[in-house]
């Protein structure tokens, strides 16, 4: 029988960068807690540069080296399974590749397809992407789908990743103040699916950009809030339950198929 999984979600500062003092103290801190997987906010380093409606290759390409040097700091957390997402070049735009660093190396998880276009995060014009696929990826032992912060508002999906065998459904992200709509959507990926969801998220402001509310959060299976982080406690870790996944995917609403 599968060990009890220990999963970490975090609020994360704006502009993080690797190996700075504001790096290093996030990771002493992470160092005092045992968690198999850690779930990262969206495209958790440099600044978000989606802040701004023109797109600017020198600024996507600095994004992407601040995302490089971040892989190699989230490497020495030496922790089992690490997933985020950072940006990729694809054609003449970016994509938002989510992906999970485990043993050493790193593995696509799936593409962000859902992108808003609005002030503060002008993300249609920065990214783009071919790809269709919402398909789960077993990581250490655990079935785990990815929504990136505004998919989880697709149901459709979280219901996909259901019936492929999900058992954990993560949702980095990069949102404002106003939490409640994404954790309300957070707990309807649960009901939906039966899936524990875990989400994290930026905090602060950067020097021209929205301000991000934090408040990264674990459902559980029944949609009920578990545990949220805050200002006083920016990391929380949740032990997942498989078995209770397995029997409330045999229930209410899980069940239902639609139309034939």
């Amino acid at each position: 029988m599968r060990m009890a999984m220990r999963v970490g979600f975090v609020e994360w500062p704006e502009n993080l960068i690797a190996d700075s003092e504001q790096w290093l103290s996030l990771a002493d801190d992470l160092s005092k807690t045992t968690v198999d997987i850690l779930v990262t906010n969206e495209l958790p380093f440099g600044p978000w540069i989606a802040s701004t409606p023109d797109f600017d290759p020198k600024l996507a390409e600095y994004s992407i080296e601040c995302h490089r040097a971040g892989v190699v700091a989230l490497e020495r957390l030496n922790i089992p399974a690490v997933i985020s997402s950072r940006p990729v070049w694809e054609g003449a735009r970016l994509a938002n590749e989510a992906f999970c660093l485990e043993g050493g190396e790193v593995r696509h998880l799936h593409t962000k397809q859902y992108f808003p276009a609005e002030l503060g995060w002008y993300e249609s014009n920065w990214y783009t992407t071919q790809s269709r696929e919402f398909e789960p990826v077993v990581v250490c032992g655990v079935c785990v789908g990815v929504l990136l912060c505004t998919e989880v508002m697709f149901n459709e999906h979280a219901r996909h990743y259901r019936k492929q065998g999900a058992e954990l459904i993560v949702v980095p992200r990069a949102t404002g103040r106003t939490v409640d709509v994404f954790r309300t959507a957070g707990a309807m990926a649960s009901i939906v699916s039966g899936c524990y969801v875990v989400s994290s998220n930026r905090v602060g402001q950067g020097s021209s950009g929205p301000i991000f509310g934090g408040k990264g959060f674990a459902c559980a299976p029944t949609g009920e809030l578990i545990d949220m982080t805050s200002p006083e406690n920016p990391f929380g870790v949740i032990e997942l339950d498989i078995a209770s996944v397995k029997e409330k995917q045999k229930s209410y609403p899980c069940y239902v198929t639609g139309p034939v």
